[in-house]
């Protein structure tokens, strides 16, 4: 067996907490390097946030990223482990959406988006432009300041991959999962086997389902080893990010994360053994066909490293397929705009929410998903996470010797409601509300 320890991630980032999101990366790779990873991939555009929206257009959020990854790069947090880290790059003039490959301090290759999520709730081609050479790499001339670290004055830019001694290993971003000609195909008809996404993608109902449906497909018509990372939260904007980062092998989901939560930073661990992708492709008649006729091939970048080390299947052994769990719908209403609160509550520096209350529909429902988000604070208390705790006691105005309590007692100090009727109000509605008041997080 190829036996690889790879680790991919949720992480709570926020647009333009340059020092914070540097934080919360690190942390994440360290992370990974404690439990033996030797590939870490981390959400889309992680060092300056997905959701910088016009702040893409001055040319500091590319500076700032770029003295954020100079950071990483001369701390020694890559030595001895392939990073994959989303930041904004500007290269002839236009600035991109890319993937940086690190190892040992070095830059291996930056790999701009090539499909760009242009509707919805997206506008990426406001702020970037897609790579428009598919299979073509050029020479990017590095910034000083990362130029100053060990010497390295360019790198590959570009569509191609990563060769190591025993695998190779690409990127595709976010949107290129969804369209109708993924890199991946074309990814694994060139015998990459390791292929990384590293996304900003927000929470609707149900799309979790197509999201792991389509990286289940993808795997299962053309083999490999999937891993997806998201964002998880509010980053400031209207949306919530809701992670669930994940690793898919030969159809096979073997690692998946949370999809709502209050930790800033979670990591999630897989041994994948490389040996039963090529068993898997090698099985398929039509793919063994179209992989030896395909050209033009992609260019690829060799890298002196192995990512496997050998096995003899006594000590150590593959992670197992794991069943997939969703929320049912319920459940995703409730949770996911929860967590937005939780989030834009203690990064407004405010300290509660007044809800004028009417009888109606949207009001009361407001209410129940603040006894919601009360509901998931306590529980992250409880589970001993210290961001959360010392976020409650800030907005909740604890004395030194106090203590969140319950979920009804932190929504009553957060939650503050005033009725405001109107000449068609009925008794009964002006008593429901009064008893809501009460019982709200119960």
């Amino acid at each position: 067996m190829r036996l690889v320890k790879v680790a991919t991630c949720n992480l709570n980032q926020w647009a333009m907490d340059f020092s914070g999101n540097l934080a919360r990366i690190r942390l994440s790779i360290e992370k990974a390097r404690e439990a033996g990873a030797v590939l870490r991939v981390g959400p889309e555009l992680e060092i300056c946030g997905y959701g910088c929206e016009d702040h893409f257009l001055e040319l500091d959020s590319c500076t700032h990223s770029w003295e954020c990854l100079g950071e990483i790069l001369k701390s020694g947090l890559t030595d001895g482990i392939v990073c994959d880290i989303g930041l904004p790059v500007v290269q002839g003039g236009v600035r991109y959406n890319c993937r940086a490959f690190c190892l040992d301090g070095q830059l291996l290759l930056i790999r701009p988006k090539v499909n760009m999520a242009n509707d919805g709730n997206y506008r990426e081609l406001r702020w970037f432009s897609s790579w428009k050479t598919p299979g073509q790499l050029v020479t990017y001339h590095l910034p000083e300041i990362i130029s100053a670290i060990h010497g390295q004055k360019t790198v590959n830019f570009g569509d191609g991959y990563l060769q190591f001694d025993d695998t190779s290993v690409a990127s595709e971003t976010c949107e290129e999962l969804f369209t109708p000609i993924s890199p991946h195909i074309n990814l694994a008809l060139n015998g990459v086997e390791i292929i990384a996404n590293g996304s900003g993608s927000h929470h609707q109902l149900r799309k979790l389902n197509t999201r792991l449906e389509l990286m289940q497909h993808a795997t299962s018509k053309v083999g490999g080893v999937y891993l997806y990372a998201n964002q998880q939260g509010c980053d400031g904007g209207r949306l919530y990010y809701d992670g669930c980062a994940s690793v898919v092998v030969n159809g096979d989901v073997v690692a998946q994360g949370s999809q709502f939560s209050l930790q800033d930073v979670e990591v999630l661990i897989a041994s994948v053994d490389l040996d039963t992708v090529v068993s898997y492709r090698g099985a398929g008649s039509s793919l063994r066909e179209q992989a030896s006729a395909l050209l033009p091939k992609l260019p690829s970048v060799k890298v002196d490293f192995k990512l496997s080390k050998s096995s003899n299947m006594l000590s150590d052994f593959a992670t197992l397929p794991v069943e997939v769990r969703y929320h049912n719908p319920p459940e995703e209403i409730a949770l996911g705009p929860a967590c937005w609160l939780w989030d834009y509550l203690r990064r407004s520096g405010a300290t509660g929410y007044l809800l004028p209350l009417s009888g109606g529909a949207d009001s009361s429902s407001v209410a129940a998903i603040v006894g919601s988000m009360c509901q998931l604070v306590i529980k992250a208390i409880q589970e001993g996470n210290q961001q959360v705790l010392s976020d409650a006691l800030r907005i909740g105005q604890y004395k030194d010797d106090e203590m969140p309590e319950s979920a009804q007692e932190f929504a009553g100090r957060l939650l503050h409601t005033m009725y405001m009727g109107s000449e068609n109000r009925s008794l009964f509605t002006s008593t429901v509300i009064t008893f809501n008041d009460c019982k709200v997080s119960v």
